[in-house]
């Protein structure tokens, strides 16, 4: 509990990846990569249930090893390639309360894929959402290492700014970075949103979304190279202290 709300952390894991296969449970500086995520979500001060929403029985063991609920089973109608998130947030939110007349207030997305984060991270993301009544949602972000105005797309045989027009300033693509608007990217690290979110607007953002900037380096695995970044990055932490 934080206050009088109830935090839920729901951990999606599928059974299909296709980049790397059985992903969530590689080995990743010790433990299966959706280890991490278990972890930090138990370290948390206010999160009250950590719950995986996974279609396999695997990832389900693995999760339940760590500490873990895995109250059912995701259905594969949840868990296919195209399956955006708020479907698979909506059901994890119906199970609950149709077979535990459970209902959190908060549900804190965790991405195995973001294993850097940590528990102090998701508490202040948590501190962050509720000390503004009107957001629906914070999401950790960083800056990213190349803004859109540096990017192009194609058009017919050429090339043309992905931002077609910056009043006032001439080829913006070129300007330095610093001349440019501020923007961010968000990472995998971090999701918190509101039930009512998901469940009244059909969205895991919202309309009004926090940004919780990042003050170190994160990455979002997707492939074995990023698991090798991941791994040096862990390295660095714990040599670090």
């Amino acid at each position: 509990m934080y206050g009088d709300f109830r935090v839920l952390a729901l951990i999606p894991a599928r059974g299909g990846s296709k980049s790397v296969p059985k992903k969530n449970i590689k080995p990743l500086f010790g433990k299966p990569l959706i280890g991490w995520s278990i972890e930090s979500s138990l370290g948390s001060k206010y999160i009250d249930r950590s719950i995986v929403s996974t279609d396999s029985e695997e990832i389900a063991e693995v999760a339940r090893s760590h500490g873990a609920e895995v109250p059912f089973l995701r259905p594969q109608e949840f868990a296919q390639d195209l399956t955006p998130d708020p479907p698979v947030f909506e059901h994890a939110l119906l199970w609950l309360k149709k077979n535990e007349n459970y209902e959190p207030d908060l549900i804190v997305h965790l991405r195995p894929t973001g294993p850097l984060r940590t528990s102090e991270e998701i508490d202040e993301a948590i501190e962050h959402l509720t000390a503004d009544a009107e957001a629906d949602s914070v999401r950790s972000v960083q800056e990213p290492a190349k803004p859109p105005y540096k990017m192009w797309k194609p058009e017919g045989e050429y090339i043309v700014p992905f931002v077609s027009d910056m009043p006032g300033m001439k080829d913006w693509h070129t300007a330095p970075r610093q001349s440019l608007p501020k923007v961010y990217e968000t990472t995998a690290d971090i999701g918190i949103m509101r039930a009512r979110t998901i469940l009244e607007k059909r969205s895991v953002i919202g309309d009004k979304v926090l940004p919780y900037l990042l003050k170190r380096p994160t990455i979002d695995i997707d492939n074995l190279f990023d698991f090798e970044i991941a791994e040096l990055l862990f390295k660095k932490r714990f040599a670090d202290g």
